[in-house]
Order: structure tokens, then C-alpha cells, then sequence
């Protein structure tokens, strides 16, 4: 099996070396990720200015490639152009804190994860709740196992998957449980403060923190120090609300037409056009 290992944290991250250690006994990994960390930047692709992409050694071995964009990019240019073959399977991680939640929108992460998802491809996105001294090998066996076991299981159709793994399950028997994405909206206070130079910014503080849900979330059950796995969808459309508005009217009628004064008018405008100056240069 070929496997697409990626992140958001950047090319040197110990999540992803520890992630790469371990995929690599599933099959053959090919290591395509930014260049530094892009924590925070959600589905943002680059198209306004090249791709910059350079092979990373870890001394002879070829370790993978260092892309200077964002995760989405990674994805994109690695099934495009770098991987030998396409991959069976993309993973994007392992993230140093959580992705669940809200965060699930702005997570590039997840991002990296929907995009390999958007060619069809089984993604897996990898998270674990962040800690000052994180036990990125022991969470990366674990990962590889629930991976293992996510392929062994999953219908035959390509599918996109969320995996969280709180620090408590690195200890005894984790539990793993399927739920759904909490929704709830939290973390919308900003603290405002002064700079040296008398101008004020703000630093958004990550408050208040999620409520409880009345229903088992990912955020409850990682409360429980259970791993998660949520199942997820790139298709945003609401279905049950479009299938009400196929049934509504819009009615146009009475609209006002350009007559045809106002469209020998409009024909009569004058067309400006860019002037693309030459600048000379004279030797003085």
C-alpha cells in the first residue's frame, strides 16, 4: 500500500517522523509536507504565486519533500506530481493538539485530510491533545493500530476520517468511540492590549470555553479520555433544507429591461484599456 503522509506543523515536526516510523509498517510512505508550520490556515491553497518545492535527506535516505505552501498544496502537488504512484491512502498528521469541534473548519490538519479525500482517496486525519512533553511515539502506534483497524472495517468506498487522541489514553486501555463533530460555538473573546508603541492589538484568548452537549460529541467523549473517530463530509449542502427550496417560486416578473436607448448608450462607452508603459533606460 502507498501512503501519503503529510501535516500542518511543517516538514521537521516529531508528530510527523513519528507518524512516517509507523505508517511504514503498512506500506510504502511518501513524505510531502509544508515547509513551516500552517496551523490554523483551513482549506487555503496557493495559486497566486508558485510552488516552491525541495527534497528533504535525513542523511542518505531521502526523507520526503518540503513544499512552501500550505497543507491543502501539499496534497494537491504530491498526488500531481510527486508521488511514484497514486496513493492508496492519505494521513495528515500527527498534529500537536487536538483537532474536534469547530476547530474541525480551520484545522489544516483536516484540511490536508478533505483534499486527499477530494480525489478519492481514504484520508485519515491525526491529532493529539497537545502537552509541553508529548508522547508522539506511543500516540503514533496507537494511530497506526485504529488506522489498521479503520481499514480493515470500512466499507469499500473511499471515506474521510477524524481521529483525536487525548493524552489520558496513552496510559492503560484506551477506549475508542465513534461520534459525531460537536458543533457548539465557543472561543470568540479577544483580550485587548497596548505595544510598545502605544497601539493596541488583540490576542484572541480561546474563551469561553465549549458547553457541554446534550449529546455525545467528540468533545464529551475526549473529556472521557476516549480516542475518537469522527466520519466526514466535504459536501456542505444541507439537504433537507435544499429539497424544501426546490419547491419555493421566484417570481422576476416586472424587472426593468435596458431599452434600446440605453443599449446604444452603453455600446457608445467609452472602452478603457490597460497601457503597458516602456520604461527606457539611459546611460548618463
Amino acid at each position: 500500500m502507498h501512503i501519503l503522509l503529510t501535516n500542518d506543523d511543517g516538514i521537521y515536526a516529531p508528530g510527523l517522523a513519528a507518524m512516517e516510523r509507523e505508517l511504514s509498517r503498512l506500506g510504502e510512505v511518501s513524505v510531502v509536507a509544508p515547509a513551516t508550520e500552517q496551523s490554523g490556515v483551513g482549506h487555503s491553497i496557493t495559486y497566486l504565486k508558485p510552488l516552491i518545492v525541495s527534497e528533504v535527506f535525513d542523511g542518505d535516505r531521502r526523507w520526503g519533500w518540503m513544499v512552501e505552501g500550505s497543507p491543502a498544496d501539499c496534497v494537491r502537488i504530491a498526488i500531481a506530481q510527486l508521488c511514484p504512484w497514486r496513493p492508496e491512502l492519505v494521513v495528515s498528521g500527527m498534529n500537536g493538539g487536538l483537532n474536534a469541534g469547530i476547530n474541525v473548519l480551520y484545522s489544516g490538519t483536516v484540511a490536508a485530510a478533505i483534499e486527499g479525500a477530494f480525489f478519492g482517496i481514504t484520508s485519515v486525519a491525526v491529532s493529539l491533545e497537545f502537552d509541553e512533553h508529548p508522547r508522539f511515539d506511543q500516540a503514533a502506534q496507537l494511530a497506526r493500530t485504529i488506522i489498521q483497524r479503520i481499514l480493515d472495517q470500512k466499507r469499500p468506498e473511499p471515506q474521510l476520517y477524524n481521529v483525536n487522541i487525548p493524552t489520558a489514553a496513552l496510559t492503560g486501555t484506551p477506549r475508542v468511540k465513534s461520534v459525531p463533530m460537536d458543533v457548539v460555538h465557543y472561543g470568540e473573546r479577544f483580550e485587548r492590549r497596548i505595544d510598545p508603541w502605544e497601539r493596541a492589538y488583540y490576542w484572541a484568548t480561546g474563551e469561553p470555553r465549549p458547553p457541554r452537549s446534550p449529546q455525545e460529541t467528540d468533545l464529551s467523549a475526549l473529556a472521557e479520555g476516549c480516542v475518537t473517530i469522527t466520519p466526514l463530509d466535504y459536501n456542505m449542502t444541507k439537504k433537507a433544507v435544499l429539497a424544501e427550496m426546490q419547491q419555493w417560486q421566484f417570481p422576476l416578473h416586472g424587472l426593468d429591461r435596458p431599452t434600446e436607448d440605453h443599449a446604444r448608450h452603453d455600446a457608445s462607452r467609452p472602452v478603457v484599456k490597460a497601457a503597458t508603459k516602456r520604461l527606457k533606460i539611459v546611460d548618463e
